[in-house]
């Protein structure tokens, strides 16, 4: 499979996708929309992780403002761009943004449709729609209170706040901020935590997490599929048996230090008792 605006990455457990029209600061683009879908397609049919970037240090510039220009109604009406962020959010598996740079409007909402985000010193986040005319329509104005709380998702859609790295770490929307040149790797290494979970127990957590008015049975049926699966016995035989070897570890430690400080108290007693039987030889020999 070919793309033109995305450089994208298969790896075993999750797929690396790259925002790429270096031109125009990644703005997306319908080209981009399109090509998005097929990443999506791709993990619906055979669910991994994903991991959404931007190149040349900026994450998307916002949406192609030449393209905006030419819609009208009927495409708005298709909601071009919400139903991909859309999209984005229901994947089975869970999806990270690593946001360096500027993430404006629709690249803003693309990062916000992510489970989670990351950033670099440099990130922006920030919804200017208005003040060309229109709304921050793909997500943002019901998605971002969500994120972030009401008061502060009013800063930004409607007074024009943008939010810096450190301004988006204090707000709960990303969950680290690391030196650009960390970036990918502290990235790679929040996915190497969650590969190293269940897959079945993270698709299935996303999705009662994600189901709207969600419901103490939607957790009764999720348990319930992973208590018979076989992945649940192994993971909690290893941990019990891991445990257990720890304690009998501790035990064998413990016995050990015991019968030392025993022996070294049977000594003392010994020499003490030496020390005794031999004062009356030497109290003769000094009479």
């Amino acid at each position: 499979m070919s793309y033109d605006t995305l450089l994208v990455e298969e790896r075993a457990d999750r797929v690396v996708v790259t925002l790429h029209r270096p031109e125009a600061r990644n703005a997306i683009s319908g080209r981009m929309i399109s090509e998005l879908h097929q990443v999506c397609e791709l993990l619906e049919r055979d669910p991994k992780l994903l991991l959404l970037t931007g190149h040349g240090g900026v994450f998307a510039g916002g949406a192609d403002i030449g393209e905006l220009l030419e819609r009208g109604r009927d495409q708005a009406l298709q909601g071009i761009n919400s139903r991909l962020f859309e999209r984005v959010r229901r994947l089975p598996m869970p999806t990270l943004a690593a946001v360096e740079g500027w993430a404006l409007g629709g690249g803003a909402e693309l990062a916000y449709a992510c489970d989670l985000r990351i950033a670099g010193p440099r990130a922006v986040f920030g919804n200017p729609e208005p003040g060309l005319g229109i709304l921050a329509a793909a997500g943002a104005c019901w998605r971002l209170p969500e994120l972030v709380g009401e008061s502060v998702a009013k800063q930004i859609l409607l007074a024009g706040r943008n939010l810096d790295a450190p301004a988006a770490l204090a707000a709960g929307l990303v969950i680290d901020v690391v030196p650009a040149e960390e970036l990918p790797a502290a990235a790679h290494a929040l996915l190497d935590r969650m590969a190293r979970s269940s897959a079945t127990a993270l698709r299935l957590t996303k999705l009662v997490v994600d189901s709207p008015g969600a419901h103490p049975v939607a957790d009764d049926l999720a348990q319930a599929v992973l208590f018979e699966g076989q992945d649940k016995r192994d993971r909690m035989t290893r941990f019990l048996e891991k445990n257990r070897s720890k304690n009998t570890s501790r035990n064998t430690s413990q016995s050990a230090s015991e019968d030392g400080s025993e022996n070294g108290s049977e000594n003392k007693n010994a020499s003490k008792n030496k020390n005794t039987s031999e004062n009356p030889e030497q109290e003769r020999s000094r009479a």
